[in-house]
């Protein structure tokens, strides 16, 4: 019904349909996450010291491959989310009839759920383990996709701040499951890897969708997209593994074996930390600002040109060929 309305669906009144599937959403997810959580864990081993990594020599096996294909999957969607907002927001005013101001709400309200949940997914991932928590965002890819169904402006808001929590909770954990798993000789390279190949990938799919999607069934279909990639990230979960520290506390021995085969990985005791002489806090504050700064700087930089992409690429286009730059 929507393509026959050219794919415009504000000020549309809700049918009872739209509230049942809505309704349906709303139990679905909480009942999906109550699945995806793990039941009947043995006690919380407090006394386990130690800690897991891959001894220095250990080499690259199908198992690390699998991960870094699935993983790089998951950062191209992941990163997907913020860079569709450019692509979006022109439509989206037009249709709704938004001031800028007005419009400019929807990229500050998803980067803020962006950072709300890369601190709460931190919390879950230390609670119900790195992969649940990867389960949990991806759950939620799914469900938000119902953004691009909204009629009204402030239910996009409300889904749009969702879907930013989810995508901001994905990249942390990605980050600490590879650094986790992989082997120290490698670590850097890949992890260097799987963040440029993300970012570049979720780039290219964003602006390939934009290009060819929205010409035929609007920017709406740049938010449904997110449902054949959430689930197909779904579907790829099982070559997910989980964090041998967290199997270790929850004395999962059998799944912390098979994964120590699989990748490697060996206990080694924890040192002792040297006594604190007040230099170790110093320098970690120091450091903390100095990352925090840089983080600040790249987050103001990348999203302000994604979302001045689409009004610099107009301009572009307007001015004539010979004083195009």
């Amino acid at each position: 019904m929507a393509h026959t309305m050219g794919n415009h669906l504000s000020g549309m009144p809700m049918d009872g349909w739209m509230y049942l599937g809505m309704a349906l959403i709303g139990i679905g997810v909480p009942a999906a996450i109550f699945g995806a959580l793990p039941k009947n864990w043995p006690d919380h081993q407090a006394g386990a010291g130690g800690a897991f990594e891959a001894p220095d020599d250990t080499p690259m096996t199908r198992s690390h491959a699998t991960v870094l294909l699935v993983l790089t999957l998951g950062l191209i969607i992941d990163t997907m989310k913020p860079a569709t907002l450019g692509f979006v927001l022109p439509g989206m005013r037009g249709e709704y009839g938004l001031a800028k101001s007005t419009v400019a709400l929807l990229p500050f309200v998803a980067l803020t759920g962006t950072t709300v949940g890369s601190f709460l997914w931190g919390w879950l991932a230390d609670i119900y383990g790195r992969r649940v928590s990867i389960l949990l965002s991806t759950i939620l890819f799914v469900s938000t996709s119902i953004c691009g169904a909204m009629p009204s402006y402030s239910w996009n808001l409300i889904m749009c701040f969702l879907m930013g929590c989810s995508a901001g909770g994905m990249l942390p954990v990605v980050y600490t499951l590879l650094a986790e798993i992989m082997p120290p000789r490698h670590r850097s390279w890949v992890l260097v890897l799987v963040g440029g190949t993300g970012l570049v990938g979720g780039y290219l799919a964003a602006s390939g969708a934009a290009h060819l999607f929205e010409p035929l069934f609007g920017w709406r279909s740049l938010w449904l997209q997110g449902f054949p990639t959430g689930l197909l990230l779904l579907a790829m979960a099982r070559w997910i593994p989980e964090s041998p520290r967290f199997l270790m506390e929850r004395g999962m021995n059998a799944e912390l074996a098979e994964m120590a085969r699989k990748f490697g990985i060996v206990r080694r005791p924890v040192q002792s930390p040297p006594a604190d002489t007040g230099c170790a806090a110093a320098h970690h504050r120091e450091l903390t600002i100095a990352l925090v700064i840089t983080a600040l700087s790249w987050s103001f930089v990348n999203f302000g040109l994604l979302l001045c992409y689409r009004p610099i690429s107009r301009i572009a286009v307007s001015v004539p060929r010979s004083r195009a730059v």
